[in-house]
């Protein structure tokens, strides 16, 4: 059966930890993060996390129901991070470029957690500011109310499966991560073109670019392709 969690004022009146740590929800959030860089998601338990915080572990339970609690938690803490100091211009397609690319370099800066979290639904308040700004700017820029769902929903998930893609690329090991990436010039660049003439011909160009996320690219034609759609509907370019 779920713990009771303590509303946040009851939990800011009781004692400081052993060390003099006044807990508190960022607080235990933020060292999660810091774990899960560490130690990855399997390092990450109630009994590490309390003592890295030097409380019992028990004592997590006044602000998180559980550890996966805990971890929709963590995710909106990244979307947090994306959204701090962003301001819409009122150019719908470098408003949603730049929130896009900010959304998914959070992530990446933070695989382990990206990996832990990039495919939940937090409902939390940073997640529901995202959502909010996302379809307010396809809104202010007038696409019906269907289109604006229709890329709204391409654009999240868009962002957040890149965002998971390359956070996994990032949490593997170095030595796997540099054996992958040496298969386009080992495996690849080395094909004779008699029997893979279409690669044969691609490899110098694969080998640059397979290493970097394609996000960026497939963003940017997923605006295109929006901004193509909005000017069928109102005639003005996008």
């Amino acid at each position: 059966m779920p713990k009771q969690v303590v509303p946040e004022a009851n939990r800011r009146r009781r004692r400081p930890t052993k060390s003099g740590t006044v807990l508190s929800e960022p607080l235990i959030v933020e060292t999660a993060l810091r774990m899960l860089r560490e130690h990855g998601s399997a390092g990450l338990t109630a009994r590490r996390l309390g003592l890295a915080l030097d409380a019992d572990p028990s004592t997590l339970y006044r602000y998180f129901r559980g550890m996966d609690e805990l971890t929709l938690a963590i995710g909106d803490a990244l979307i947090g991070q994306a959204l701090h100091g962003w301001r819409a211009t009122g150019e719908w397609r470098t408003d949603l470029r730049t929130l896009g690319l900010r959304i998914h370099a959070v992530y990446v800066d933070h695989p382990q957690a990206a990996v832990l979290t990039a495919s939940r639904v937090t409902g939390r308040a940073n997640e529901l500011a995202a959502d909010e700004a996302v379809l307010d700017i396809l809104r202010t820029a007038g696409f019906p109310l269907a289109d604006t769902v229709r890329i709204y929903h391409a654009f999240i998930d868009q962002t957040l499966a890149f965002a998971a893609l390359d956070a996994a690329s990032m949490a593997l090991p170095r030595e796997s991560l540099t054996a992958d990436e040496e298969i386009w010039h080992s495996t690849y660049a080395r094909l004779p073109r008699a029997t893979h003439p279409r690669i044969a011909e691609a490899a110098p160009l694969l080998a640059a670019r397979m290493v970097a996320t394609a996000y960026p690219t497939a963003l940017d034609m997923l605006l295109e392709s929006a901004a193509a759609q909005l000017a069928g509907i109102t005639g003005i370019p996008g």
